[in-house]
């Protein structure tokens, strides 16, 4: 017996695909927490030691390395960014030419 069923393409944005409210913003703050745990990582802080650069108790940042960033607005969570010692910089653009507009504009985190 063969399962046979339909695969569906994603959006790009797991978010929107599973129905969450604000899509882009889940997205952009899931990034920025990406990095937030690179640097902790590559600077080999202790959740107790990131804790004490970022602010904020150990229990948030496990919270945080933990997917769960709620909480957090995007300007906190960049905060955090500059906090560990890395420049966050806003850019703003027209989109590419030739690209149609879709009515809004994007927002990435790289």
């Amino acid at each position: 017996m063969t399962n046979e069923g339909t695969i569906t393409p994603g959006s790009g944005n797991v978010f929107a695909d599973l129905g969450f409210p604000n899509p882009a913003e889940h997205q952009t703050k899931a990034r920025l927490v990406s990095h937030i745990a690179d640097l902790i990582e590559e600077q080999h802080l202790t959740q107790a030691a990131a804790a004490e650069a970022l602010g904020i108790d150990q229990p948030k940042v496990s919270a945080l390395l933990h997917g769960r960033f709620r909480g957090f607005s995007v300007y906190r969570l960049m905060s955090f960014i500059a906090a560990l010692g890395h420049d966050v910089e806003i850019v703003t653009k027209k989109p590419r030419r030739g690209v149609p507009p879709e009515g809004t504009g994007h927002i990435m985190v790289r």
